[in-house]
């Protein structure tokens, strides 16, 4: 096992593993760290804890220190030259009629290099921007293009339900998400209520799916024939957190009629209705019938 603190560079970003280096290291503190692009500041997200080779990335890199009032004083005095940097580059890109929207700016903490973040929708030939920038700021430049979800991360706003966008108050790391998701937590499938800020769909999708593929692995499906105290009838719609179905029940005077019960109040067979296969046939019928 070895011994690790996990550490954020942005509010909401991937946590990082360092090595302690025998500091006397809390949790909330402010460090010195050595990265792969140089030394950086960032905040203890994470105390000291033991975890296996597989869990790290090796070489393992240190932190250098815990951040001092001089540490502080030099991050935000990079956050200021960022502000500036970044009105500079946005009339650089205009100068050269460029197809790029500039996101944020970013300086190491040594100076050493400026981060310009942009989106775009292709290629962008940007080596002339790049030569006047550095003529600019007299140090390294380089100019990284993000997708639309890191720019709504990096940029924040309010969702669809009102509160700020998760992406920039606690996920740190973007997660794989699908349509069928959505599907099979039966909603809409309306592009502009999926979606999120950045146009992608939301990332909160993801959240219930493990829960929603555990109900629906005990669910029966549409069209299927099932026993109820009603008689014997088709499953017309499933409500899954629920964990009810509507059934279409045939009753002794021969007349149709819907009746919700809990999957546990009735017997599902194998056997299938074959006039349900047509989605929108069936949708016609359950508006007659409601």
């Amino acid at each position: 096992m070895i011994t690790v603190v996990g550490v954020r560079f942005k509010k909401a970003g991937k946590i990082y593993y360092f090595d302690p280096a025998g500091l006397n290291i809390n949790k909330d503190d402010y460090v010195v760290v050595e990265t792969a692009r140089g030394i950086e500041f960032g905040h203890v997200t994470v105390g000291p804890k033991e975890v296996t080779e597989e869990e790290i990335v090796s070489p393992l890199k240190r932190v250098l220190r815990v951040a001092d009032k001089e540490d502080f004083i030099i991050h935000r005095t990079n956050k200021e030259k960022a502000i500036e940097a970044f009105s500079i580059c946005e009339k650089k890109i205009a100068d050269h009629g460029l197809e790029m929207k500039l996101i944020d700016v970013e300086y190491t903490f040594d100076n050493n290099k400026v981060i310009f973040y942009f989106t775009a929708d292709g290629r962008v030939d940007f080596r002339e921007l790049v030569k006047d920038l550095a003529a600019i700021f007299k140090t390294r430049i380089e100019l990284r293009q993000i997708g639309v979800r890191d720019e709504a991360k990096m940029i924040g706003g309010l969702g669809p339900c009102g509160k700020p966008v998760c992406c920039t108050t606690f996920l740190g790391e973007f997660e794989p998400v699908s349509i069928k998701m959505a599907k099979e937590q039966s909603l809409s499938l309306n592009p502009t209520k999926i979606s999120g800020l950045c146009g992608r769909l939301m990332c909160c999708l993801k959240y219930e799916h493990e829960a929603y593929e555990e109900i629906l692995d005990t669910m029966p499906t549409i069209g299927s024939i099932a026993i109820t105290p009603k008689g014997r009838g088709t499953i017309v719609e499933t409500y899954t957190l629920l964990e009810m179905v509507k059934v279409k029940v045939r009753l002794e005077d021969d007349t149709e009629e819907l009746f919700n019960y809990k999957i546990d109040e009735i017997i599902t067979t194998e056997e299938k209705d074959p006039k349900y296969n047509n989605e929108e046939e069936l949708e016609e019928e359950l508006d007659d019938l409601e």
